[in-house]
């Protein structure tokens, strides 16, 4: 019997799945009173790839907390800082370092997530078996079916409670963003460049040529850009102000969250 949740299936076919010995409403009857159906065709066995899927869904699952998990802990460095996991009191950071706090919780979750995709890859080795019937799985699937998942409902439940208590700092958020002096924009006035009838390749230079000295010289690219005889006849005050607001990149936030039922 094939008792994973996702996998409600069953059979009692016979050592070759032909049914020898017991008639199909036998299996029919006993899959009624478990819950199950019997499954379309087998041997002796119920064939692994249907674990194998299971088990890599698992891994998946393991893979998109793991993606968050490193988010998180590069937001939480020192030169970052942009968010930082929940610091209960009394809690120890690092051992030699007592000033430090560190992610545990994400990096704990990176680390879970490999055993998932371990087990996932053992799932795929048990679907190939010597004349569709050994029961060289079995000895495996003992192991990887509790383990992952119990394990993912374990992820899943810990990151429910980091990012409920994520400690945000959006100051640190804008100050990281000024870092580059405004260079950010430059996209946004390449595209507005060939609204105004510029070729692209020409916006391209001009904009680049402030861009790099910007670069070199830590001005703040709006002034230089404001200074550009090349660039500023296209705009009015009212639209280079427009170019270089934030607001442009999130007026739609509101609409992704609505799309994704967040």
């Amino acid at each position: 019997m094939c008792w994973i949740q996702p996998l409600p299936i069953g059979q009692i076919s016979g050592a070759v799945g032909n049914y020898a010995h017991l008639s199909p409403e036998i299996e029919k009857l006993t899959c009624d009173y478990l819950g199950l159906k019997p499954v379309n065709i087998s041997t002796q066995i119920i064939q692994r790839d249907r674990i194998a899927e299971y088990m890599n869904v698992l891994a998946v699952i393991g893979s998109t907390i793991e993606k968050i998990a490193l988010e998180i802990r590069h937001l939480q460095r020192t030169e970052v800082l942009e968010v930082e996991e929940n610091f209960s009191k009394g809690q120890k950071g690092s051992s030699a370092m007592p000033h430090k706090r560190n992610p545990v919780v994400s990096e704990q979750m990176c680390g879970l997530a490999r055993l998932l995709r371990s087990n996932a890859l053992a799932a795929l080795e048990n679907n190939a078996l010597w004349h569709e019937r050994d029961i060289s799985h079995s000895s495996v699937e003992r192991i990887i079916l509790p383990d992952s998942t119990i394990l993912i409902n374990y992820m899943l439940n810990k990151m429910i409670v980091l990012i409920e208590n994520l400690l945000v700092y959006p100051e640190n958020m804008k100050k990281n963003l000024e870092l580059t002096n405004g260079l950010i924009f430059s996209q946004t006035l390449l595209l507005e460049l060939a609204k105004k009838g510029i070729s692209r390749e020409k916006a391209y230079e001009i904009v680049q040529r402030n861009a790099m000295i910007c670069w070199r010289t830590k001005q703040l690219f709006r002034d230089l850009i404001a200074n550009d005889e090349e660039i500023i006849e296209y705009f009015s005050p009212e639209e280079l102000e427009e170019i270089f607001s934030y607001e442009r990149f999130t007026k739609n936030i509101d609409y992704i969250f609505q799309r994704t039922g967040l």
